[in-house]
């Protein structure tokens, strides 16, 4: 029945998180828009507009992991104006959002407007230069990201089964090759081979939904579009007609490109304005999942933990009752087990220094991770709220400091270590440190490239503020309160001769047992480490926090059942040395986080490019280390719960 139960609240929980998604920032309140005239006379709506704003963001490929900004491919600027602030995290994601030339009002319908003209003449290097990195945008599938009303613009066609698949970006063009062979963005007018078609033509369609309060106006709820190419006969005054707009690689001159735009209103009387992202999330690829299946696979590791932890008690339980039960010293010469190293198994590690700074680092990682889920799952991180996951990450980091500081310094306390300045300086320091070198060098190749994801150096600054000014001070502080603390008190004493330790089998020693304990928690997260690394590096949307947030518990209880397990094994077998391996044995998950990576890389993506191979490896050893550290801290505590709980119970002469 425990089961049962267990299975029951699961689903409940599952649907409940689910449903979470489904809330947005309060702070993102709806904008109403009416026509020119009525905006005029309700002057006592303020917030009634009549104009609409179109903003252009990055450009960015699923074959390159460099970003680059609009003005980089030399499309149609909009005059010099303020552009919209972003935050931290859009900085640090590559987003630069630009005001567009593509300004129109509500509800004014509009066909083939001119936007701008380009000429480019191929005897000029300077020119010949932006026309070449205009075809190697089209060649490595570059996509174009406008804005709407804070709404992505999205491209709608159809796929497989009848689907209709919604993408928030649309190519910059397409490249036909010389055997004829295009991509997905190409359509069937584009016949000559060898040759570019650039989409220089949009069809925009704009939805919304009229609110009840007639002098509230309306609200947008989508926005689409469709890219088209045309040669326009006529440069200055377009007809939207004739032939598609190719570029031959073999043609030499004067190359003229004109840009043009319709727009079109349309009212929806269904969709809300709550409702407004939902057409593009379900749309998504890959996020129509089969959740039988994933919930099945949840429970077999929900009922596998549970049969382990049961079989563990049940065993524990006969342990401590027969050793409880001996009164005379011969049966206690005779037993052997775990209770034969109740005198060395509290003994310091090795290398406790490191030990102690990675946990206290991965403390402060633990607590950023539950906390942002968390916020995440209410809807206040939603992919309305651009930017807001990373920035909530980094900041929460920042004010963290106090419990990496507190943790590392108790338990290097606890360790017996004296050089207390030095556990300060490197738990401030060290792990940090390393994420940001790498982030740095990652950073220069960026800038190298002139890409829109190099974080500008007066960012750079700022962060280092934030790491020297605020996490820093924070760390001190909590290690001060960590080592005023008396050291953690242990059950049993330590014995001052080391006990020897026995031969171990081929699976009690280290490796063996360490490489085994990732197996079960890394089962638990492959299948949604799939979708994350699909948002991360092919650049789709991930909104199911509800569902990482359970996969975040379940992996946690994994993890610490794991590790349990294979500790108790080793405590069998007199091996006392259970610190480090209690936090490699958790910790080698983020190994097969690593491995699961680089086949991601070969079998999923199409990344080309040395720098693009040099980022994607860059960032995901970052991700390694934050994943090692978080797991690693996670078995080290369980371990130390199950160790303290077992021998504070037997009686020890």
């Amino acid at each position: 029945m425990a089961v049962f139960h267990c299975v029951r609240v699961v689903f409940v929980l599952l649907f409940v998180l689910r449903d979470a998604v489904s809330f947005y920032l309060p702070g993102l309140a709806p904008v109403s828009f009416c026509e020119k005239e009525e905006s005029e006379k309700h002057t006592d709506v303020p917030d009634c507009k009549s104009t609409i704003e179109l903003f252009v963001n990055r450009l960015d490929s699923v074959e390159s992991v460099l970003p680059y900004e609009y003005t980089a491919f030399d499309f149609c600027a909009d005059e010099p104006e303020k552009r919209p602030s972003e935050n931290l995290g859009q900085v640090l994601f590559g987003e630069r959002i630009e005001p567009s030339p593509y300004k129109f009002f509500f509800k004014k319908n509009l066909e083939c407007q001119r936007v701008c003209l380009k000429s480019y003449n191929t005897e000029k290097a300077e020119e010949k230069a932006k026309l070449d990195f205009l075809k190697k945008g089209m060649l490595l599938n570059y996509q174009h990201h406008w804005i709407v009303d804070n709404m992505p613009v999205t491209w709608c066609y159809d796929v497989e089964d009848n689907q209709k698949f919604c993408n928030p970006g649309f190519p910059i063009g397409c490249y036909v090759t010389d055997t004829g062979r295009a991509k997905d963005a190409c359509v069937a007018d584009f016949n000559d081979k060898d040759t570019f078609y650039i989409f220089n033509h949009v069809d925009i369609t704009i939805f919304y939904h009229v609110v009840e309060n007639e002098a509230a106006g309306a609200r947008l709820v989508a926005a689409k579009l469709e890219p088209k190419s045309y040669k326009h006969t006529n440069m200055e005054k377009p007809d939207c007609k004739g032939p598609p707009m190719s570029l031959n690689n073999k043609f030499n001159g004067e190359v003229k490109i004109p840009y043009t735009y319709s727009v079109k209103f349309v009212e929806d009387k269904q969709i809300r304005w709550a409702s407004r992202w939902d057409y593009i999330l379900e749309s998504m690829p890959h996020t129509n999942i089969q959740w039988f299946s994933i919930m099945n696979s949840l429970v077999i590791v929900l009922f596998l933990s549970g049969m382990v932890a049961m079989i563990m008690l049940r065993t524990l339980h006969k342990d401590i009752a027969r050793y409880n039960q001996m009164d005379s010293v011969e049966d206690a010469q005779e037993e052997f087990g775990w209770k034969l190293v109740h005198g060395d198994v509290f003994r310091p590690p090795r290398k406790g220094m490191l030990l102690s700074v990675f946990l206290g680092s991965g403390t402060q990682i633990f607590i950023m991770t539950f906390v942002t889920l968390f916020f995440a799952c209410l809807g206040f991180l939603s992919p309305a709220n651009r930017g807001a996951l990373m920035t909530c990450a980094v900041v929460l980091w920042v004010l963290l400091g106090t419990p990496a500081g507190y943790v590392a310094a108790r338990y290097y306390k606890s360790f017996g270590g004296e050089k207390w300045k030095t556990n300060v300086l490197l738990t401030a320091f060290l792990c940090p440190g390393v994420v940001f070198a790498d982030f740095f060098v990652m950073n220069l190749i960026l800038w190298g490239e002139g890409s829109s994801a190099a974080m500008p150096f007066g960012t750079l600054v700022a962060i280092l503020a934030l790491w020297f000014c605020i996490s820093v001070p924070l760390t001190f502080i909590g290690a001060y309160f960590g080592f005023k603390k008396s050291g953690i008190e242990h059950p049993v004493r330590t014995n001052q001769i080391p006990r020897q330790i026995p031969e171990q089998s081929f699976y009690t020693k280290p490796l063996p047992g360490i490489v085994m304990g990732g197996i079960l928690p890394f089962g638990c997260i492959f299948i949604q480490l799939f979708f994350i690394l699909n948002s991360i590096w092919s650049h789709q949307m991930y909104y199911m926090f509800g569902f990482l947030f359970l996969v975040f518990i379940i992996l946690v209880i994994t993890c610490s059942e794991a590790t349990i397990l294979l500790c108790y094994f080793h405590l069998c077998a007199e091996d006392y040395h259970w610190q480090w391996r209690s936090f490699l044995t958790s910790g080698f998950t983020a190994v097969y986080f690593l491995v699961y990576a680089i086949h991601y890389f070969f079998s999923k993506l199409q990344i080309s490019g040395l720098a693009s191979t040099i980022l994607y490896f860059g960032y995901t050893m970052i991700m390694a280390l934050i994943f090692f550290l978080f797991t690693g801290t996670i078995g080290f505590f369980a371990c130390f719960w199950f160790v303290t709980k077992i021998y504070s119970v037997v009686k020890v002469d």
